[in-house]
């Protein structure tokens, strides 16, 4: 840190617990808007050189990054990104892309900004024309390639998520949870972005890593003079603290030893039981995200877990992962947990999870959120289902396996999807493949207010339920969750978010079926309580939060929270609520 330096303080929203020190990097940094102007006749030779020599740099980056990737371990990942690469590599050839722009510069006299910008946007057009479905998903490497150029014309540095060094604080406009799910284990230690909210696809992987977190933050944190500046993430008081001064710095490292001391007396709880005060065992599964946060789940004292997104297997990559690499991806979880159950949650891509490998069976929608996706596309595109299904099938003869269908809305899609299982397991039985006997349980998620009002009738089909409260509280309530200028009205506390909570519980609990919850409340010790006095016994979390809900279990009594839950439902106003629920002792 400069002395002269000033230090910034900003506030955003906490949502991954944990403080961190270290240097910032800005990443992905937004393109100005590229100029435009008509050229003298004298200086059209001049600027198709100076386009010839940003062709030649962006080779050259290219060429660096095909470097890279040939030097990771071999494998469909590393391949699928030297096939990108060699891509545009080829774009910047004597391709229509670079001869379109030199044609532009001489016939219309224009910059090389605006012809670049120009000639994209054309080859973009005509290719979303074309009806086969792959040529028109290139142009996301068309617009990457003349992104690149107009970069490097107007002379503005960029950095990636991937060059940001190890243990890097990123600041950033935002990160997508595809882009977080390319980072190795511990790349990052710390996230502090301008967009983004509590329950935000973003926020839920952060957590899910452990990594320290502030979204919605000013536009501030992104000016340049910050990249490489010694930064602050306070994932618990939601500040990001710029050029900290020694006070600050002195200030912060003593809170870090206290939440370090804080963890290593809730690590030693990992192997006692879940157990509240009377004895009742809730049942603590996690919540995986891909499969290099094992080892953090079985340190957890974790009771297998309770949600495997299986999204990570079809983001960043243009061709749909075969049955053979899901089996592997599955079959590495199942056989890590040794005995413990694993609920196995089947595709769900759309909204803020988008994937190119999918590109050939989603069209472009106005509302993604509320489109074709997770279970609807599953049984539309049922060679997906079925593909997935054997896998899991396959997985399951190494270990116990439960499946868990996303964003149903009627018990239709649960019997349709039940007799495509069937007919996957009577497939694979007939080819002698080794499988369990017995077909694995097949369960619900209440993510939709339309599924908690009709939860008797879901009952009836399923074999359990796991209630989404990230969603159902973003549908109910009409809220996107990720979107930082609305994220104070997301709120769990909301009565009727609660009544449709305690209407699927019951529900499940009348039809005899088990009922957890795997949304981020059963991360936050202050609703521990309210969740177990509604019937929940079981939760899926973060690893990082599980220790965290388990002291505050091994606290509480069954009829003390059944008292909490029941003066919880008796009101109706949001804020009386919210402070009955943070007075709860």
């Amino acid at each position: 840190m400069s002395d002269s330096a000033k230090e910034i303080v900003l506030t955003g929203i906490g949502v991954s617990q944990g403080i961190v020190i270290g240097s910032a990097y800005l990443v992905q940094i937004e393109l100005p808007g590229a100029p435009e102007y008509v050229l003298p006749p004298d200086q059209t030779e001049a600027e198709v050189t100076r386009f010839e020599q940003a062709v030649f740099q962006a080779k050259e980056e290219i060429s660096g990054l095909k470097n890279k990737s040939d030097g990771l371990p071999k494998m469909s990942s590393s391949e699928d990104i030297s096939f990108l690469l060699d891509a545009h590599l080829a774009m910047l050839s004597d391709s229509r892309l670079i001869r379109g722009v030199r044609h532009k510069i001489v016939q219309e006299g224009i910059n090389a900004e605006w012809a670049v910008g120009q000639e994209v946007a054309l080859i973009a057009e005509q290719f979303r024309q074309i009806k086969d479905q792959y040529i028109a998903a290139r142009c996301d490497d068309v617009f990457a390639v003349g992104y690149r150029l107009i970069r490097i014309l107007m002379n503005v540095p960029y950095m990636s998520l991937g060059d940001v060094p190890q243990g890097g604080i990123v600041l950033a406009r935002e990160i997508s949870p595809a882009e977080i799910s390319l980072l190795g284990p511990r790349s990052l230690s710390g996230i502090a972005t301008v967009h983004g909210g509590v329950a935000g696809h973003t926020a839920v992987m952060a957590r899910s890593m452990g990594i320290p977190a502030v979204l919605g933050l000013s536009p501030t944190a992104l000016e340049s003079q910050y990249n490489g500046a010694t930064a602050i993430v306070d994932g618990v008081g939601g500040r990001l603290v710029l050029n900290p001064t020694l006070t600050t710095l002195r200030i912060y490292e003593q809170k870090l030893q206290m939440l370090r001391r804080d963890r290593r007396e809730l690590q030693k709880l990992a192997q006692l039981p879940a157990l509240t005060a009377d004895g009742v065992e809730i049942v603590l599964r996690a919540n995986l995200e891909m499969p290099r946060e094992l080892m953090d789940i079985k340190a957890s004292g974790a009771k297998g877990v309770g949600l495997f997104r299986t999204e990570f297997m079809f983001m960043n990559r243009d061709e749909l992962p075969s049955e053979e690499e899901q089996f592997e991806a599955i079959v590495e979880v199942v056989r890590a947990m040794k005995g413990e159950p694993v609920t196995i949650r089947t595709l769900d891509i759309g909204g803020d999870k988008p994937a190119r490998a999918l590109s050939a069976y989603l069209s472009k929608e106005a509302n993604p959120a509320l489109g074709m996706r997770a279970i609807r596309l599953s049984l539309k595109e049922t060679q997906l289902l079925c593909t997935q299904f054997r896998a899991i099938l396959r997985a399951g003869y190494f270990g116990p396996i439960r499946i868990l269908l996303p964003m149903v809305t009627i018990a239709s899609e649960v019997r349709n999807a039940r007799s495509i299982l069937m007919e996957c397991h009577a497939n694979l039985l007939k080819e002698k493949v080794p499988l369990s006997s017995e077909l694995p349980p097949l369960g619900t998620m209440i993510e939709i207010p339309a599924a908690a009002l009709s939860a008797d009738s879901l009952a009836a089909v399923s074999d359990f339920f796991s209630l989404g409260t990230n969603d159902l509280i973003q549908y109910t309530v009409a809220i996107d969750r990720g979107n930082d200028q609305v994220a104070e009205l997301f709120n769990p506390l909301n009565p009727a978010v609660l009544r449709l909570m305690e209407f699927s519980i019951q529900a499940g609990l009348r039809a005899g079926i088990p009922v957890s919850i795997c949304g981020e409340m059963a991360a936050d010790p202050k609703f521990t309580a309210l969740l177990i006095g509604l019937g929940i016994r079981e939760m899926s979390l973060g690893f990082d939060s599980l220790p965290r809900i388990k002291q505050c279990i091994r606290s509480l009594t069954i009829g003390k929270s059944n008292e909490h839950a029941r003066h919880v439902m008796d009101q109706y106003d949001p804020d009386r609520i919210i402070q009955i629920v943070r007075n709860f002792r």
